[in-house]
C-alpha cells in the first residue's frame, strides 16, 4: 500500500527516499493511534491517509521549489496538514503549526519527537490573537491552510502572518470561482492579491484540488486581524 505514496511523489515529480517513506509510515501510525483517543481525522484507512492527507498536502510543492529554504506557518493545522507533509517532503522548511486545541498540539509535538523533526514550532491559540503578536506578524515566507472557511475569512486569519513578498496558499476544492470573486476586495484590504489558482490532480484519486495563491503585496493594516470570532461572524467584503 505504501506504493501509493511513492507513485504519488513520482507523478508530482518530487524526490522520494526511504527516509521520507519511513517518516510517513510513523506519522500514519501515530495518527491512527492518537485518533482513538482524540478526534483528529475521520479518515482511518491507510490508503486514504496517504492520498487525502499526505499527498494532498504536498500538492503545493513543485520540482523547481522542492529544495528551497522557506519559513512556513500552517494555520488551523489540525492533524498537521498540510504543514507536516510539506516538512517531511522538504526538510529545508522551518514550520510553525498553529491550532486552537491543546490536545492536537500534544499530538503534533509527539509526531515531531518520534520523527526527529527539527525547526518545528507549535502555537496553541487562535490566529486572530497571534496575527497581532509582533513575534509572529509578517514573519513568514509562506502561510498555508486546509481549514474549512470561506476565502475572505481565511485570508484575514492568514495574511497578517505573511511577509511582504511572501504568499498565502489556501487549499480549496474544485468549484471556487464565486468564492474567489467574492473575496478579492477583502484580500486587497489585507494587503494581498490573487496571483494564481493552481489546479492539481490528486494522485491515486479522481479529485482535482485547487490551491489559491495569494501574494502579499503590502503590509496588512494594523486593525487586521480583528478580535477573536469577529472575522467569521462579520466577514470582510
Amino acid at each position: 500500500m505504501i506504493k501509493t505514496l511513492e507513485e504519488g511523489f513520482k507523478q508530482l515529480k518530487l524526490p522520494y527516499s526511504t527516509e521520507i517513506e519511513n517518516k510517513f509510515i510513523k506519522y500514519r501510525d501515530l495518527l491512527k493511534e492518537w485518533n482513538k483517543k482524540i478526534n483528529i481525522t475521520s479518515i482511518d484507512d491507510d490508503e486514504e491517509i496517504y492520498v487525502k492527507h499526505f499527498l494532498d498536502s504536498i500538492l503545493l510543492l513543485c520540482p523547481e521549489t522542492a529544495l528551497e529554504k522557506k519559513s512556513i506557518i500552517d494555520v488551523g493545522t489540525g492533524g498537521g496538514f498540510p504543514g507536516y507533509p510539506l516538512k517531511i517532503a522538504n526538510d529545508n522548511y522551518s514550520v510553525t503549526l498553529l491550532d486552537s486545541l491543546r490536545k492536537r498540539i500534544d499530538f503534533l509535538e509527539e509526531v515531531s519527537r518520534s520523527l526527529n523533526l527539527k525547526n518545528v514550532e507549535f502555537i496553541h491559540g487562535r490566529a486572530e490573537d497571534f496575527g497581532q503578536n509582533p513575534g509572529y506578524r509578517e514573519k513568514y515566507d509562506i502561510c498555508v491552510s486546509r481549514a474549512v472557511a470561506p476565502l475572505n475569512v481565511l485570508s484575514e486569519y492568514c495574511l497578517p502572518f505573511v511577509k511582504v513578498g511572501g504568499y498565502f496558499a489556501a487549499y480549496k476544492s474544485e468549484n471556487i470561482s464565486k468564492e474567489i470573486s467574492d473575496s478579492e476586495k477583502a484580500i486587497a484590504k489585507l494587503g494581498g492579491r490573487i496571483s494564481e489558482v493552481k489546479e492539481v490532480s490528486l494522485p491515486g484519486s479522481d479529485i482535482v484540488r485547487k490551491i489559491v495563491i495569494i501574494e502579499k503585496t503590502e503590509k496588512t493594516d494594523a486593525k487586521y486581524p480583528r478580535k477573536a470570532g469577529k472575522p467569521a461572524k462579520d466577514p470582510l467584503v
